[in-house]
């Protein structure tokens, strides 16, 4: 059968493109409404393939934490005083950061000496992280979700840990964990983690103890309920923080006295290493 020139490069063409493609525009020579119906699958078509663009092109919500309070000032001064007596420094020791709005922690340590009635040491760390909202990493929330989930396995999986517990702490922020557990170094450590997730915002609380030179050993329970208490205060602060005019007050507070935490959430070494994992109160 003869084909004129143009009929046949139309043919040649229509063989080359793929077959979803050959179906719409070569699969018919003439006729009006083959055309119309070409027109309509290909609006069809690209209706359809606008459907799934959009719900990958959905943002997450905005994040509802925008900074963190002053971490040193996150925990009452009467708390302090109660949780570390002889507190070597009163107002905390801030560890470093280069973004006081997304990380930030501080610590206190006292040795409370009581002549031939031994002495009591206590140390108490605070660290809060928060995570913003981003399109290809998800909503601030779901972030910091996650990164309470690795918190809590982390403080249980504490290296020597001795009777460790993890329970649920009720009435503090939206999630909560309380870890419990001893150490044992030259004397008996006690061990109590704190982690609070409060929207998009997580914190960590250490608080531990022990006695020296005969002095009883510290009340675990009461370590436990002091650790709860001060970490529903740090809860309070960052929502404090967050208030109409708290944020440029927050901005203030960590201007140039507080620093920070390091990147990852984890608190710095030398906040993060506790007396029962190879600090000596003594030495410090």
């Amino acid at each position: 059968m003869h084909l004129s020139a143009s009929r046949l490069t139309r043919v040649l063409a229509c063989a080359a493109v793929p077959v979803i493609l050959t179906v719409a525009g070569c699969s018919s020579d003439s006729g009006k409404g083959s055309g119309s119906d070409g027109g309509k699958k290909s609006d069809s078509s690209s209706s359809s393939s606008k459907a799934p663009g959009g719900k990958s092109s959905a943002k997450p919500e905005k994040a509802a934490f925008s900074t963190l309070p002053d971490p040193c000032k996150s925990v009452q001064a009467k708390t302090i005083e109660t949780l570390v007596p002889e507190a070597k420094d009163k107002n905390g020791t801030a560890t470093k950061s280069n973004d006081l709005a997304s990380r930030a922690s501080c610590s206190w340590n006292g040795l409370d000496e009581d002549g031939l009635k031994g002495s009591d040491y206590r140390w108490l760390a605070v660290s809060l992280v928060r995570y913003d909202s981003h399109d290809s990493l998800g909503s601030g929330n779901k972030r910091a979700e996650e990164q309470y989930t690795k918190q809590v396995e982390s403080a249980k999986g504490t290296q020597g840990a001795q009777n460790l517990k993890a329970e649920p702490a009720g009435g503090v922020g939206d999630q909560a964990t309380a870890v419990t557990y001893g150490v044992k170094k030259d004397v008996d450590f006690f061990n109590t983690t704190v982690v609070v997730r409060t929207q998009n915002v997580v914190v960590t609380l250490d608080y531990n103890g022990a006695s020296y030179e005969g002095r009883q050993a510290p009340d675990a329970g009461k370590l436990l309920e002091g650790a709860i208490a001060a970490a529903r205060e740090v809860v309070g602060s960052v929502g404090a923080a967050n208030q109409q005019g708290g944020q440029e007050q927050g901005g203030q507070q960590q201007g140039g006295q507080q620093q920070g935490q390091p990147q990852g959430g984890q608190p710095s070494q030398q906040s993060s290493q506790q007396p029962g994992q190879g600090q000596n109160p003594q030495q410090q």
